[in-house]
């Protein structure tokens, strides 16, 4: 299965749970009736044996409207603490993480740990394409787990407990990261939290009836015992439909984790790190066993069993850990790979002379930076019409221009959705990125500033403009900040210019809104200086309008056909096929187009398809056009994104500025896609 068949799987699996909550739910109210028509019997025989005859006892004598009035009450109870919970689960991963009592581990953190959490986190998500998600830390428990939750990629966080953070290296840390990056890509944790919706509805008609018997017991015995009864009742019809829906929780959780505990090995490539993870996790003294109140409604999201149910191997939502191991790792032995592991790294220091120390500037340019005020608007209006330049002459740049040839069908790429590319390429490319810089990422007012001085122009007259622009807009600081980095970003390499937007994405997502307002206008007001708009530009300027930007995101399915939204997807076709084209003369760049374009409307198989009008290529436009193909079904688009690949690939190459425009497709439609290119395969065109 590719990423988009288990994003598919899991709506389904949502639509399935749909209809078993339903049943759940009319078999709740019926034996809500059924329990008050059982009372409404018994008040009336109680009353026939101290008044005599008072009308029948049979069940054709009870009101109809005391079982209208009963289901219409169970009704009300059920679906209203369901909306109840999910209106609070509302914000997706952080208020999963803030009910747990978790703290937001900051990116600037100088904790030793907590900073290679991070760093595994950072590595994790740049080699998948994934946004770099909020990471949490539960202080408290000391069992050894971790969660990811959110309602979409781009939302998403990840939760380590103390005790799991404390016990693992990095090797096994980033295994579990891994497993749980694998419930991001695969649609899970959007699942996972409507579950605990619906089972909380469900359990609140038993919450009920445990508050009737606690107040019965205020009574005397005999006024007291309807109520108890009664109590008793709601309590047995509350906990049977909860059993159902543990055993289907069950279910589905402990399929999901083996399919996520492959992906972890497939993600690190190191099946011995999850391996050691789950071994520790095993013989830790707590277990994986967490103490807040909300472990078992959860229990479905964790990595490991995260409380102790009646009836294991029914109720237990994950596989024995026993069982994880020897599918991951056949025979894996803790204590042999500890000691394999002391032994290389003694031979290593052996044979290695000591690096030399490298000096870190990491002085933040922006202490307490300050901006007083933000204009509503700015000089001249905003970008929202402007046509991106060099898509129909060939005025692109340098960096965007250099390619990479590859040898792919675009199903295999499309298939790269959802993948994670290699880690320690990653790795090797981060530890790359000019001194400082990384560490620098993690703070607000730098994290802007990096951003806006990778937009900043090579030559001195234009990057003087641009800087004035920003100052006139009273931004005077920030474009300070981004001026004294420009140095430092002119060195990152081409293929890490994207990546480096990811890591920063976190830091700015957390702003204060007033910083975050600022770096959207002046990036705006940079990218308007020069009076172009240059494909690099669209491409940052479009992803922070939908990350950090106002644009409301929709997470419902809304078109399941190409067709459906044609003139979005035409429109789409259009700007990466012309954003594919190298040659010099006007000829040859609409040969090269017209290639593109038909390959990707075969792959498509799209009738009668005309490329878009150019001057509709502008912000304005791709707003509207990616706010619709979000709303596409899972399958179409797959179905999209091998069309876009297929049209990049026609030359059978694929260009910077190809691969930094299919990544922001797919960050923005959430089907994320890892790196493309690699530095050392890159041709300088």
């Amino acid at each position: 299965m590719n990423f988009f068949e288990h994003q598919d799987e899991a709506r389904r699996k949502t639509r399935w749970m749909v209809l078993m909550f339903v049943a759940a739910v009319f078999g709740v109210i019926a034996a809500v009736d059924i329990a008050l028509g059982l009372g409404y019997l018994y008040l009336t025989y109680s009353r026939q044996q101290h008044y005599g005859p008072a009308g029948g006892s049979s069940l054709s004598n009870i009101p109809h409207t005391v079982l209208l009035w009963g289901a219409g009450i169970a009704l009300v109870i059920i679906i209203g603490q369901t909306l109840l919970t999910m209106l609070k689960l509302r914000e997706g991963g952080s208020a999963v993480a803030e009910a747990f009592g978790a703290r937001l581990v900051d990116q600037d953190t100088h904790d030793p740990k907590e900073r290679q959490l991070l760093n595994v986190v950072e590595e994790m998500a740049i080699a998948s394409g994934v946004r770099v998600p909020a990471v949490y830390i539960l202080d408290d428990e000391n069992g050894l787990n971790a969660f990811a939750a959110g309602h979409t990629v781009s939302d998403s966080i990840v939760a380590v407990t103390h005790g799991l953070l404390d016990a693992l290296d990095r090797d096994e840390l980033q295994g579990v990261i891994g497993h749980e990056f694998s419930h991001i890509l695969n649609g899970d944790m959007s699942l996972n939290i409507r579950l605990i919706g619906v089972l909380a509805g469900i359990v609140a008609i038993g919450s009920i009836g445990f508050f009737l018997m606690r107040i019965s017991s205020n009574r005397n015995s005999r006024n007291g015992m309807p109520l108890l009864l009664f109590g008793l009742a709601l309590v047995v019809i509350g906990y049977t439909g909860l059993f159902f829906a543990r055993l289907i929780k069950a279910a589905v959780s402990r399929e999901r984790e083996f399919l996520a505990d492959a992906s972890s090995v497939q993600f690190t490539r190191n099946p011995d790190g999850i391996a050691g993870a789950l071994e520790k996790l095993r013989t830790a003294p707590a277990g994986a066993l967490i103490q807040n109140r909300y472990a078992e409604e959860a229990s479905h999201m964790f990595f490991g069993q995260s409380f102790r149910p009646w009836f294991s191997g029914l109720f237990a939502t994950h596989p024995p850990l026993e069982e994880r191991i020897e599918r991951i790792s056949p025979g894996f032995s803790l204590a042999n790979k500890v000691r394999e592991r002391i032994a290389a790294r003694a031979a290593d220091t052996r044979h290695k002379t000591p690096p030399q120390a490298q000096p870190q500037n990491s002085t933040s340019p922006l202490p307490g930076m300050n901006i007083p005020g933000i204009p509503a608007g700015l000089p001249g209006g905003v970008l929202g019409g402007a046509v991106i330049a060099g898509l129909a002459a060939g005025e692109t740049g340098r960096a965007d221009g250099a390619k990479m040839a590859v040898k792919a069908q675009p199903g295999q790429m499309a298939d790269m959705a959802g993948a994670t590319g290699k880690v320690e390429t990653v790795q090797r490319q981060l530890a790359a990125l000019p001194d400082g810089l990384r560490e620098r990422v993690h703070q607000a007012g730098d994290a802007c500033a990096i951003v806006l001085a990778l937009m900043l122009a090579a030559k001195d007259e234009v990057r003087t403009a641009q800087l004035a622009a920003a100052s006139a807009a009273r931004m005077k600081t920030l474009a300070e900040a981004a001026a004294a980095l420009e140095p430092q970003t002119r060195q990152v390499d081409s293929a890490m210019r994207f990546p480096l937007i990811d890591l920063a994405l976190p830091a700015i997502k957390r702003a204060a809104p007033e910083l975050k307002d600022g770096f959207l206008k002046m990036l705006e007001a940079v990218i308007k200086a020069d009076r172009r708009l240059s494909p690099h530009e669209f491409v940052v300027l479009i992803l922070m309008r939908f990350q950090v930007g106002d644009i409301p995101l929709t997470h419902a399915v809304k078109f399941r056909s190409l067709e459906e939204v044609q003139a979005d997807v035409l429109w789409l076709l259009t700007l990466v096929a012309h954003a594919g084209c190298s040659a010099t003369s006007e000829a040859e760049r609409q040969k090269e187009f017209k290639t593109a374009f038909a390959a990707g409307a075969q792959q498509m198989k799209l009738e009668n398809a005309a490329p878009a009008a150019h001057n509709t290529l502008n912000p304005q436009a791709a707003v509207a056009a990616l706010g619709n193909l979000r709303q596409l079904a899972p399958l179409k688009k797959s179905l999209l994104i091998q069309g876009l690949f297929a049209c990049v690939m026609a030359d059978n190459e694929i260009r910077v500025i190809e691969a930094e425009l299919m990544r922001m497709v797919g960050a923005v439609l959430d089907c994320p896609l890892p790196p493309m290119l690699e530095p050392d395969e890159i041709t300088a065109v």
